[in-house]
């Protein structure tokens, strides 16, 4: 199977799963949280955040919360979707493939990688590996989710793969120690962390 089409990704497709109250995944106080929780463990480890990118950004939830727990940072939108390209000014990119310059000092991506099929999955957990020199703060529901009976098939898009969550941590492993909670620290990064900080083994 391929991975999602950029045809999915339409004024359609964010009306049902961002605008409409009604069929909306998106919480701004469940991103507040979450993204307070993300950038007050990184501080905590005293992991410098300067650059931000938020690969598959969306309408730019996270984009608020950063700048205001790491006043000055940059935050760098890019997203797969035309509409929202036009719409919102992001650089147009797929977490496939995008390169930049520099790495970034935290990467977010959320909701992004059940789009993509099993080889583009693996090129993607690769590429993030490249882009953060610092942290990667990931969402992905996985296979076990489903069968936990825990995801609310109503409000999420059928067409998502269910990889298994090993399938993830396998591909991440190479260059991120996973912290748990989403955040995963990149092996580039020279903070230090206790054993015991990292979920199933040491950095």
């Amino acid at each position: 199977m391929q991975s999602a089409s950029d045809q999915w990704f339409d004024e359609a497709y964010y009306q049902r799963f961002y605008f409409d109250k009604k069929t909306s995944v998106v919480d701004p106080e469940h991103i507040e949280r979450l993204g307070t929780f993300v950038c007050s463990y990184l501080k905590y480890l005293r992991v410098p955040v300067a650059r931000v990118l938020d690969v598959g950004c969306g309408i730019g939830l996270w984009q608020h919360v950063v700048q205001q727990q790491f006043p000055g940072c940059s935050y760098h939108g890019v997203e797969f979707s035309e509409y929202l390209c036009g719409r919102f000014g992001w650089e147009r990119g797929s977490v496939v493939d995008y390169q930049a310059s520099e790495p970034f000092d935290l990467v977010i991506c959320q909701g992004v990688l059940p789009y993509l099929s099993p080889a583009d999955l693996k090129q993607a957990l690769k590429n993030l590996g490249q882009l953060s020199r610092g942290a990667l703060y990931l969402e992905a529901v996985a296979r076990e989710d489903y069968e936990r009976d825990i995801i609310d098939e109503d409000l999420t898009d059928p067409r998502l793969f269910r990889h298994r969550a090993a399938l993830y941590r396998q591909g991440l492993s190479a260059s991120f120690s996973e912290l748990g909670g989403g955040l995963w620290l990149s092996r580039k990064s020279q903070v230090p962390v206790f054993e015991l900080e990292c979920a199933g083994g040491g950095h």
